[in-house]
């Protein structure tokens, strides 16, 4: 079924949704102590997009066969997929704060068989977007319609194994796979281009035939769009290079690599105290980053 127009109604209830699941994904985080804080805040606004938006899917039978498939590359940024999948009815919201705890079935990354809408399990970098082609490659020669999603980070690109991916899904004209980068410049141990520049990236992927577009990842309209466009492709694979704010909707948290692998109560202090700090993400997250207060002074 093609993605649907998206109308101002459906927007705002998307807008408001992504706030709520980043508010989730603070207190889910800050229970379970560990985990990866600025990633899934990135990427709160495309999990929302897809799982509301965008994928063809039935959380009560997750399994079906015709059911779009998203392969979520970068593992270490599921908490953001569980939230999401959580508010789809996949699983009872409470679970949520199970997070990495002993046999829960919300593992630090995802495990394919632990829980029902997994598509892949996912750990070491750089596997998804082959992973996804495989996928899309088996569904042209069945002749189906379901479409395949990669979500991946900036930089598991530092990964060879992306890049063979890239080439074999060029070279196979692979029309039903979208990938989706989360372009937010940051990595463990500092920022993308410092450590291993990936630019001209969006160059890079034309040369291997793919079909790029550039969006802001904040903004809920241009993620449909990208991916309506991405559908009316009939010659390559499409990447959709989203421009993200580690961190986003947390001001303290906002760009800083520190906040890559923390959880709130655990990370640097050089905004707040430790034991401020939950309480400060989800304070700036309910005021929009003070937006809401000020519109009201």
């Amino acid at each position: 079924m093609p993605i649907s127009t998206l109308h101002d109604d459906k927007l705002k209830a998307l807008e408001e949704k992504a706030n709520e699941i980043r508010q989730d994904l603070i207190k889910m985080l800050v229970e379970a102590k560990s985990g990866h804080t600025a990633g899934p805040l990135a990427m709160a606004d495309v999990f929302t997009c897809m799982y509301f938006h965008i994928l063809n899917h039935d959380p009560k039978n997750p399994d079906w066969e015709e059911r779009d498939r998203l392969i979520l590359s970068n593992g270490h940024i599921c908490p953001i997929q569980y939230v999401a999948m959580a508010y789809a009815g996949y699983f009872p919201k409470e679970e949520l704060m199970r997070l990495r705890k002993y046999k829960s079935r919300l593992q630090g990354h995802p495990h394919r068989t632990s829980l029902p809408g997994l598509e892949t399990t996912s750990g070491p970098l750089g596997s998804g977007l082959g992973q996804s082609a495989g996928m899309a490659k088996v569904a042209l020669m069945d002749g189906k319609k379901w479409r395949v999603y990669c979500l991946m980070s900036d930089g598991e690109h530092d990964a060879g194994n992306t890049w063979e991916a890239a080439m074999f899904a060029g070279k196979n004209k692979l029309y039903n796979l979208t990938a989706i980068i989360d372009r937010n410049n940051i990595q463990i141990d500092g920022f993308t281009e410092d450590i291993m520049p990936l630019e001209p990236l969006r160059a890079k992927y034309e040369a291997f035939n793919w079909y790029v577009i550039e969006v802001d990842g904040h903004n809920i309209l241009e993620i449909v769009d990208a991916c309506r466009k991405a559908e009316a492709v009939y010659d390559k694979p499409t990447v959709i290079i989203a421009h993200t704010i580690p961190g986003k909707g947390v001001e303290y948290m906002e760009r800083d690599y520190l906040w890559h692998g923390s959880p709130p109560g655990e990370g640097p202090e050089n905004a707040f105290t430790k034991d401020k700090q939950a309480e400060e993400a989800i304070k700036s997250l309910r005021t929009l980053g003070g937006k809401i207060e000020s519109e009201h002074e």
